[in-house]
């Protein structure tokens, strides 16, 4: 699902907003971007503190990166891009840095993903209707490089059964949907999941002593 540029950026200010409060967007981490229905992306600018974005906060690239307005773009458009050149029907990515999941990524130092189960938060994915399932969240070691990344995590995202999200390890939560709305979902779906587990890890220790 697409939209026009002022929309998105409607859109994308009210989301950084509702992101910052839950502390998923500290100094000026985070990203987040739409698909415009000529084609193009809205994307945060970078260094711009994602709970005070104003309009000149976001910007406009084409599908290779190439900036459509002024402004610089992010330093993870790439991910950003790939996302969209892979799954033409994802209207919206986002990218928060929630101390939960980097703290799970760092944990889980020798995994290439978390498997999440069981849990009734897993129909807020697309196409999951019942919570008796399981999922992986891949994990994928952070790099400056962003084809590094992306070529990481590309097999990961193809894959039969794959979810819309991904961490990357000491940096940062992708989730991504038809719109929006969806790709908040899905990271906020994500990000309480992984908190769930955290608390039940720390449950089962207290009771365990």
């Amino acid at each position: 699902m697409t939209m026009t540029y002022e929309q998105a950026i409607a859109a994308l200010i009210e989301t950084g907003r509702r992101l910052d409060n839950r502390g998923w967007a500290p100094a000026t981490s985070g990203n987040y971007s739409a698909r415009l229905d000529d084609g193009s992306i809205a994307l945060t600018v970078s260094g711009r503190h994602k709970g005070r974005l104003t309009r000149d906060g976001i910007m406009r690239v084409d599908l290779e990166g190439q900036p459509l307005t002024a402004g610089k773009p992010s330093a993870e458009t790439d991910l950003h891009l790939a996302i969209y050149r892979l799954f033409p029907e994802v209207g919206a990515v986002l990218h928060g840095h929630s101390p939960e999941a980097v703290g799970l990524s760092r944990a889980a130092a020798e995994a290439d993903a978390w498997i999440l189960r069981g849990h009734e938060m897993l129909k807020a994915y697309p196409g999951h209707t019942t919570h008796a399932v399981e999922v992986r969240l891949p994990i994928v070691e952070n790099s400056q490089d962003m084809a590094v990344i992306e070529a990481a995590v590309r097999p990961a995202l193809l894959a039969p059964g794959a979810i819309p999200a991904y961490l990357i390890r000491s940096h940062g939560l992708y989730a991504w949907g038809k719109d929006v709305d969806e790709a908040e979902r899905v990271l906020e779906a994500t990000e309480w999941m992984i908190a769930a587990e955290r608390a039940e890890r720390g449950f089962r220790q207290a009771w365990t002593r």
